[in-house]
């Protein structure tokens, strides 16, 4: 049934007209002003509108202007009523984009035949789009269950049949289980070779995964490098560690790409019905959280409960984080950086730890994932930034050098655009250079969108910071990246440092990595150096500075002051 809007002021006319259509098989929907006919227009989307022209408040014309103007409304067929016959009223009308125009007396034929014509119409200009519709709704239900790329299931259809199989297993007995995979190292091959290599990758994967998987299968992509896959022809923990172990061997041979000869690893978390979960959610989230312990050296790993127990704590810790900032239980700890050159302090390093009430301190590894999750960590990163920025300021009298202070910035935060702002605001409270301030990031979060990346640290010096590179050399990096990103200075991985100079592999990678900051010109700082053998091998090197526990571990605030008045007595001419 057509729905047809009669906007009239006359009540008489309005009535009698509304009951006309109504009469007709038409549903008329009444307005009394133009006003009001606006208003219904836009939210009952009539089929075709009735109006007249002189009307208080808004009249026709008006009503008519006002919704050729939205998108929404500026398709509906539109017939002008009026007493009015002079032909400029009626090419004022059609100038504003009227399909027809009925002067006053009319009949009820006449009335009829002007709506017939318009409606028809309209369903001509319609018709040919709708075939294009249905194929457009044939191509989205395709897209709802299934993913694009691959061609495989998606997280819809694969709730679907894993609830399905749980169904069944309670009557068969038999194991249901779900195995999680993430891909790794494919970040640096889209970094490297562009990400339409990425994405045959990727479809060579679900490929390989087709091949070693049979009808009791189901494959699904969750998304971006994360596959899951139920299995339910396996009764046994040491069937399904074979079966594991089968696609990883799978994924980890070589693909040959455009040209190129690629791999990539893959980790399995594994969890099964009922002794791991007895709800798809539950399995999905246990093999997800098993596929990201540590533990998991042989590339699978199985859930259990004491993940279970972490939880739990990682849940009650998630409660705890803003009450802590409320509460002031967060507080920053300094570690020096000292010159090699010199061997005085040239800078220090602020590191957030949080005074938890009933666990003691906690380290940044056991909260700042989760105050990622929570968003939280938004609110803390100011705070570190402004209490680190107020802290050096008040340590500017006991170090006759500038006392640069480095302040990591998380993953979150480097993601959205309040950080510029933030910084801006930080420095203006606190008054302090912004010369003092150096920003420190992750290089794999930089390789993540190397053109986000150079837009927003290009944005930040704007503000006249410093910005380095954290944990260098600890993931994979492109020297094209290194040299487009607007950086000053890198700080080697803690994690090649431990194996100087013993492990040649690694003493050679730092090597190279101090040459190719010094080809950049890029100061080159060494994290966790721990012994004398390192020191001397960094100096030997050419290596500008150093933080670790060798010179001292982060300290609170007071200690760190006292070490600045010695280091400033020591080096006093």
């Amino acid at each position: 049934m057509k729905t047809i809007l009669v906007i009239e002021d006359e009540n008489a006319i309005r009535s009698n007209i509304v009951k006309m259509l109504n009469h007709s098989g038409f549903q008329a929907v009444p307005a009394e002003n133009g006003v009001k006919g606006v208003h219904l227009a836009r939210s009952l989307m009539p089929d075709l509108i009735l109006c007249d022209i002189l009307m208080p408040e808004m009249d026709g014309y008006g009503v008519l202007s006002s919704l050729r103007q939205s998108d929404d409304t500026v398709t509906i067929p539109f017939i002008f009523l009026s007493a009015k016959a002079d032909r400029t009223d009626h090419r004022q009308g059609m100038n504003l984009g009227a399909d027809d125009y009925l002067t006053k007396p009319f009949s009820v034929q006449e009335l009829l035949a002007a709506i017939n014509a318009r409606l028809e119409k309209q369903t001509e200009v319609a018709q040919p789009y709708i075939s294009q519709i249905k194929q457009a709704a044939e191509a989205l239900g395709s897209f709802a269950h299934f993913d694009p790329l691959t061609n495989l299931p998606n997280r819809i259809v694969l709730h679907h049949r894993l609830q399905a199989a749980i169904q069944a297993s309670q009557e068969t007995q038999q194991t249901v289980a779900v195995f999680y995979l993430s891909l790794s190292q494919l970040n640096a091959i889209n970094d490297t070779f562009g990400h339409s290599t990425g994405d045959l990758l990727i479809q060579e994967v679900a490929e390989r995964l087709r091949l070693h998987t049979d009808d009791s299968h189901t494959i699904a992509r969750l998304g971006g490098l994360d596959f899951a896959i139920v299995v339910t022809n396996a009764t046994t923990k040491n069937e399904l560690a074979q079966q594991a172990q089968q696609f990883l061997a799978a994924i980890a041979e070589p693909y040959f790409i455009s040209g190129n000869r690629l791999t990539v690893q893959a980790q399995i978390g594994i969890a099964y019905f009922p002794k791991h979960g007895d709800s798809v959610n539950q399995l999905l989230t246990r093999a997800a959280q098993a596929k990201n312990q540590p533990e998991a050296t042989a590339g699978y790993y199985f859930y259990n409960l004491a993940m279970e127990a972490a939880d739990v704590t990682r849940r009650m810790l998630k409660a705890d984080l803003e009450r802590g900032l409320q509460q002031m239980q967060f507080q920053l700890h300094y570690q020096p950086q000292v010159s090699l050159l010199a061997g005085r302090i040239i800078g220090v390093e602020a590191f957030v730890r949080w005074q938890h009430p009933q666990k003691g301190l906690l380290y940044p590894k056991d909260f700042v994932a989760l105050a990622e999750e929570t968003g939280f960590i938004q609110q803390l990163g100011v705070w570190v930034l402004q209490t680190a920025c107020t802290q050096v300021q008040m340590w500017r009298s006991l170090s006759p050098l500038p006392l640069p202070i480095a302040v990591n910035i998380s993953s979150y935060q480097f993601k959205k655009k309040a950080l510029f702002e933030s910084v801006r605001q930080v420095l203006a409270e606190t008054k302090l250079n912004p010369r003092l301030l150096i920003l420190e990031l992750a290089i794999d979060e930089l390789m993540a969108d190397l053109d986000y990346a150079c837009e927003t640290l290009s944005l930040l010096q704007t503000l006249g910071v410093g910005i380095h590179i954290d944990n260098f050399g600890k993931t994979a990096f492109s020297l094209e990246a290194l040299r487009r990103l607007p950086i000053h200075g890198i700080k080697i991985a803690q994690s090649l440092i431990m194996g100087v100079p013993h492990d040649s592999e690694l003493t050679d990678i730092t090597k190279a990595i101090i040459r190719i900051a010094q080809t950049f010109k890029l100061r080159v700082m060494a994290c966790g150096v721990e012994t004398q053998e390192q020191l001397t091998f960094l100096q030997e090197h050419g290596c500008y500075a150093m933080q670790g526990f060798l010179h001292m571990k982060p300290v609170p605030a007071p200690e760190f002051k006292q070490l600045l008045q010695v280091d400033k007595e020591r080096h006093q001419v």
